[in-house]
């Protein structure tokens, strides 16, 4: 079950509210509902497929992508806040003080708290015995 489909009962009481004043009748009420988890698990088994194309592919291009940017990610915070203060430091230690080098914007952490956020889902599934 994909991470929308967890969502659900969690908005249990919001979504019944919702569908009972949408949907009066009970038998109709509740066919929406399955109707909904079958598009859900749909989405889900497409999104698997497309996952198990991505990660049997040769290239780490194609099957790469999440970890480059990770990498990417991890490397740009070396840069941002060890690499660049260091190297302005050491410059001026040694005598020869060089220029601040260009410093990445705020746009950094959010990808990072991004990047962190699904792998809390990764630990929240691990969690629930949804993991495989």
């Amino acid at each position: 079950m994909g991470f929308l489909a967890l969502l659900i009962p969690v908005l249990g009481p919001l979504l019944d509210t919702l569908l009972k004043r949408t949907i009066p009748d009970p038998e109709a009420r509740q066919k929406a509902i399955l109707d909904l988890y079958a598009k859900l698990q749909e989405s889900d088994i497409g999104q698997m497929e497309v996952n198990k194309a991505e990660a049997a592919h040769n290239s780490v291009f194609v099957a790469g992508w999440r970890p480059f940017i990770g990498w990417v990610c991890g490397l740009a915070l070396f840069y941002q806040y060890l690499l660049a203060p260091m190297s302005v430091w050491v410059s001026f230690i040694i005598g020869h003080p060089i220029p601040s080098p260009p410093s990445l914007d705020d746009q950094l952490w959010q990808l990072l708290f991004g990047m962190l956020g699904m792998g809390a889902l990764r630990s929240f599934d691990k969690l629930k015995g949804t993991a495989r």
